[in-house]
This record gives C-alpha cells, structure tokens and sequence, in this order.
C-alpha cells in the first residue's frame, strides 16, 4: 500500500505537487496495488481536487501486475 505521508517524508526533496504525483506514478510501477490518502498533501500547487489527480495518476500508470 503506497501511503501519501509516507511518500512525502521518504522524499524531503521533494518541493511541488507535480513531484509526489511522479512519486505516486512510481509507486503504482513499482507493484503498489493501492493507494492510501492519510494526509493532504501541503504543497503550494496543490489543487484543489488532489484526490482525483493522485487517484487517477495511480490508476492508470502502467504496470507489469496490470
């Protein structure tokens, strides 16, 4: 389960909502089957729907388990 805090605190370089979304990609490529909203995302970029943007960026990144 890939968790947002978990992939905001394992990533402190990260500076925008455009990064943890390339992080969320990644995590769906890497084999993660779901995708666990604990915290909002506190990035200055952060839209206001960032649960569809990250949800949909999870669901349709391609990977081998697909």
């Amino acid at each position: 389960m890939a968790r947002i805090s978990e992939l905001i605190i394992s990533n402190p370089e990260m500076k925008s909502f455009a990064e943890l979304e390339e992080k969320v990609i990644q995590a769906a490529r890497d084999g993660e089957i779901h995708l666990y909203f604990d915290i909002k995302p506190e990035f200055t970029d952060t839209p206001r729907k960032w649960e569809q943007r990250l949800e949909l960026a999870f669901y349709s990144a391609e990977s081998p388990r697909r």
